[in-house]
């Protein structure tokens, strides 16, 4: 297309293949951003809670804790459950100021939003001056506040807010036919309280629990499958 130039020319500049008119720039994006866990949120009438119970033997009676989630950016691509407080409940009252004075603190936390994944390694990082204690099932707790902190990390595992280290199917089976070949070998025990592991067996350096047995002169863990021999 020609075009006639009337006036005279005081100026020029070099237009770009690739330039768009002004009118053509695409619209911002007004959609509202994803609401993130923070302080400020009021803690709705409804909130979705889980309650776990668990009877260390340092106290006399067992403990209930209740941990309650709140559901931010519901029915979204961005929906995600967020833990908002905790509540531990039991009739021993000897436990009673400081376990009060913790659920506040873990709940501050909470509320607070961030990575709170944190709070389940301080936790379980607390030993007993007294010595720890094997739970049911042979697993070692150092403390009391540390089994507190081993259900906060299933409960966080349960909601998606940690992975979960599952064994391969491959790794399960091969334990599973090391531990019968294992008891195949022993006395058979008739004593209740026994643990689901075997009598002798020793404490795993990776998962506390009371499940390693040595076999062909490797030490494996019938629990999470740690090997000394790979």
């Amino acid at each position: 297309m020609t075009v006639k130039i009337t006036k005279n020319i005081v100026g020029y500049r070099v237009a770009k293949a690739d330039a768009q008119p002004q009118q053509d720039a695409p619209a911002q994006d007004n959609a509202p951003k994803p609401v993130q866990m923070n302080e400020t949120i009021e803690r709705p009438d409804f909130l979705l809670g889980t309650t776990y119970k668990i009877k260390p033997p340092v106290a006399e009676h067992a403990m209930y804790i209740t941990i309650n989630d709140i559901l931010l950016n519901e029915d979204t691509d961005h929906e995600s459950r967020q833990p908002y407080e905790v509540f531990i409940n039991s009739k021993s009252m000897e436990h009673f100021q400081w376990v009060i004075a913790l659920t506040r603190v873990i709940s501050a936390v909470f509320r607070k939003g961030g990575d709170v994944t944190f709070l389940v390694e301080e936790l379980r990082s607390v030993y007993d001056p007294n010595g720890g204690y094997f739970k049911k099932g042979g697993v070692f707790m150092p403390s009391l506040v540390a089994e507190i902190g081993a259900v906060i990390e299933k409960h966080l595992k349960a909601i998606g807010l940690l992975e979960s280290e599952e064994m391969s199917e491959a790794t399960k089976r091969i334990i599973a036919e090391k531990r019968a070949e294992f008891e195949s070998s022993q006395k058979p025990q008739n004593d209740e309280s026994a643990s689901e592991y075997p009598a002798n067996a020793t404490m795993c350096g990776k998962c506390s629990t009371k499940a390693v047995i040595v076999m062909d002169g490797c030490a494996t863990c019938l629990s999470c499958g740690d090997s000394k021999c790979g």
